[in-house]
C-alpha cells in the first residue's frame, strides 16, 4: 500500500487541484470573479430559497376543466361526423364527464353508433390499458347513446396534464432568467414552485396565472358588438387592457381558429420602428407560416383578432399578405407586459388553469442569517473535529485534518460542477460529512496502533494498517451511500438536498481519507525518515 505508482499520484494531484479551482469562486467576491480569465471556472454553488430568500408558490391544477374540455371536444367531433354523414340528431350535450346524443332517424341508428364508436379511440399507452376505450358507450334506448369517460382515461389524462403543466411552468420560469428554481409535483394535482432570489412574486404569479392559449381568428365585422345576441358560430370577447378603469367594447370574432398559437416557434419583446411603442414579435413554424400566409392573403382589408385566453390582445386590419411567417403584435403594452407576453408565448400554453393555494416570500435578511449560522456551524464543526484528531493522533491527526479540509473543498467543487442548490439541510449534510470524513482515518490509525502492539515494524504497521482497514472502510461508506440514495429517491425538497450533500460527501471523504492521507504519509516518510512512529 505504501508503493504508489506515479500515475496514481498524478491523477490524485490533478483531482485535488481541479477541485480547488472549481471551489475557489465560492470564497471570492463578485468583483474579484469578474476579473477572472474566461477560461477559469467562475460558477459558485447556488443558494436555495432558505439561504438567499425568494418566492414560494403552491399551485393547484384545475383538472376538472380537463374532463369538460375533453367532453366538449367529443361533442364537436360527433357533430362534425353526423353532419358529414347527413344523420339527424337531437339532445347532443355534455354533463361533467358524460356525453349524450339521440339519433332522430332510427333506421340509421347502427350507422350512427359505428361513427360514434370510431370517434372513441383505444388507449395504447401502457400494457395494462391495451384494448380499453376512452369512453364507455351505453345504449339508452329510443335511439339515445351515452358516452362515459373511463377511469383509466381519466388517470392517464391527469398524469399527462400534470407532466405537461410542470414542464410548461419550468420553461416559463427559465425564460425569466432565474437560477435553480425548484419545481415539484405534490400529490395528484399540486405543483410546488420555489424561486430563489425572486423577492417580488407578482411577476411570477402573472406569468404562471395565464394558460396562454393563443389563436388567430377573424373579426365578424357584420356583427354588432353592443348587441346582447351573438351570432351563431361567433364569440363576443373582451379586449385586454392594463388599465382596470378603462372599459373597452367587446369584439365579436368568428369561433373558428384559423391559426393556432402552438405553431409559434419564437416570440420576443421589441419596439415598433415607426411609433417606438413596445410590441411583441413572433415567428411561426413552416406549417403555421403557410396557414398564416393563406389567411392574410384571402382576407386583405379585413380585421383579424389575436386572442389570448379568451381576450383580444389586438384586432388589426390586414393591409397586405404576410408571407414571411413572422409578424408583430401591437397593443397597449408596457416594456414589462410585452416581455411577459413574449415569455408566455415562448414557453407554450398551460393545458389547464393553475390556482394559487399558498404563496410566501422569504426575505433576504432571513436568508443571510441562515447563511451566517450555517457558516458558523460548519467552521465550528471543522475546528472541533480537527482539534480532536490532533489531540488524539498528534502529527497523523494533522495529516487527517489536511485531508478533511481538502474533502470540504472537493465537496464544494462537486456541488458547483453539478449545479446543485445548497439549502440549510444541505449545510447540515456538509457538517455531518465532516464528522464522518475522519472515520476512515480513525480506522486506519487504530489499525496501525494495533499492528505496532503486535510487534510489527513502523513501515509494516503503516502498510498493514492501510491495507487491512480498507475492507471495513468500504463497508461503512457503502452503507452510508445506500442510505443517502434511499433518502434522495423517497424524499423531496430539503430532504433531497441533504441526501445529495451527504452522498457526495461520502465519496469525497473516501477519496481523501484513503488516497490523499496515504500520499501525505508517504511524502512525510520520504522527507522526514523517522525512526519511530508517534501516533
Amino acid at each position: 500500500m505504501l508503493q504508489v505508482s506515479p500515475w496514481t499520484r498524478i491523477v490524485t494531484l490533478l483531482i485535488v487541484l481541479g477541485g480547488i479551482l472549481l471551489a475557489l469562486p465560492n470564497a471570492l467576491p463578485d468583483k474579484v470573479l469578474s476579473r477572472f480569465p474566461h477560461w477559469l471556472p467562475s460558477n459558485s454553488v447556488s443558494l436555495g430559497l432558505d439561504l438567499q430568500g425568494g418566492s414560494y408558490l403552491l399551485l393547484e391544477a384545475q383538472l376538472d376543466q380537463v374532463q369538460k374540455d375533453k367532453a366538449e371536444a367529443m361533442i364537436g367531433d360527433i357533430r362534425a361526423a353526423f353532419r358529414k354523414a347527413h344523420i339527424g340528431y337531437t339532445d347532443l350535450s355534455a354533463k361533467n364527464d358524460t356525453v349524450s346524443v339521440k339519433i332522430s332517424d332510427i333506421a340509421r341508428y347502427e350507422e350512427a353508433k359505428k361513427l360514434v364508436n370510431d370517434l372513441n379511440p383505444t388507449m395504447t399507452t401502457s400494457v395494462l390499458s391495451v384494448g380499453a376505450k376512452q369512453y364507455d358507450m351505453t345504449e339508452l334506448g329510443g335511439g339515445a347513446l351515452s358516452l362515459h369517460m373511463t377511469d383509466g382515461f381519466k388517470t392517464q389524462t391527469q398524469r399527462q396534464i400534470m407532466e405537461q403543466s410542470i414542464e410548461v411552468v419550468r420553461r416559463r420560469i427559465d425564460e425569466m432568467g432565474t437560477r435553480e428554481p425548484t419545481i415539484e409535483r405534490q400529490g395528484e394535482d399540486r405543483i410546488l414552485v420555489q424561486v430563489p432570489g425572486l423577492q417580488d412574486p407578482d411577476q411570477l404569479k402573472a406569468i404562471l396565472g395565464k394558460t396562454a392559449k393563443m389563436s388567430f381568428q377573424l373579426v365578424d365585422e357584420a356583427a354588432d358588438p353592443n348587441s346582447r345576441v351573438v351570432p351563431i358560430g361567433d364569440d363576443s370577447l373582451p379586449q385586454m387592457s392594463d388599465n382596470p378603469n378603462l372599459h373597452l367594447p367587446n369584439i365579436v370574432v368568428q369561433r373558428r381558429v384559423l391559426v393556432s398559437g402552438d405553431r409559434l416557434t419564437d416570440a420576443g419583446a421589441g419596439f415598433d420602428s415607426r411609433t417606438g411603442q413596445p410590441v411583441v414579435t413572433f415567428r411561426f413554424d413552416s406549417v403555421g407560416a403557410r396557414e398564416f400566409g393563406d389567411v392574410t392573403k384571402e382576407n386583405v382589408n379585413h380585421r383579424f383578432a389575436i386572442v389570448l385566453d379568451k381576450q383580444v390582445i389586438s384586432a388589426p386590419n390586414i393591409i397586405e399578405p404576410i408571407l414571411g411567417g413572422s409578424g408583430q403584435i401591437t397593443g397597449s403594452f408596457t416594456t414589462q407586459t410585452a416581455n411577459n407576453l413574449a415569455i408566455l408565448l415562448r414557453a407554450g400554453a398551460l393545458p389547464v388553469p393553475l390556482r394559487i393555494l399558498e404563496e410566501r416570500t422569504v426575505g433576504a435578511e432571513l436568508g443571510a442569517d441562515s447563511v451566517k449560522a450555517g457558516r458558523y456551524s460548519a467552521v465550528a464543526g471543522l475546528v472541533m473535529v480537527a482539534g480532536f484528531m490532533i489531540l488524539r493522533y498528534g502529527l497523523f491527526g494533522l495529516f487527517a485534518d489536511v485531508a478533511l479540509t481538502l474533502n470540504v473543498v472537493l465537496l464544494l467543487a462537486a456541488l458547483t460542477a453539478f449545479g446543485a442548490t445548497l439549502t440549510l439541510p444541505g449545510i447540515a449534510g456538509i457538517v455531518l460529512t465532516m464528522g464522518m470524513a475522519v472515520d476512515a482515518n480513525v480506522l486506519i490509525y487504530e489499525r496501525i496502533r494495533e499492528e505496532q502492539r503486535n510487534g510489527r515494524s513502523m513501515l509494516a504497521s503503516i502498510d498493514t494498517g492501510f491495507r487491512r482497514a480498507m475492507a471495513t472502510i468500504i463497508d461503512a461508506n457503502m452503507t452510508h451511500l445506500i442510505a443517502s440514495l434511499i433518502l434522495f429517491e423517497l424524499g423531496s425538497g430539503p430532504v433531497r438536498g441533504f441526501a445529495v450533500t451527504l452522498g457526495v460527501g461520502i465519496i469525497t471523504s473516501f477519496f481523501t481519507a484513503v488516497m490523499v492521507t496515504r500520499l501525505i504519509v508517504i511524502a512525510w516518510l520520504n522527507m522526514a525518515r523517522p525512526r519511530r512512529l508517534a501516533i
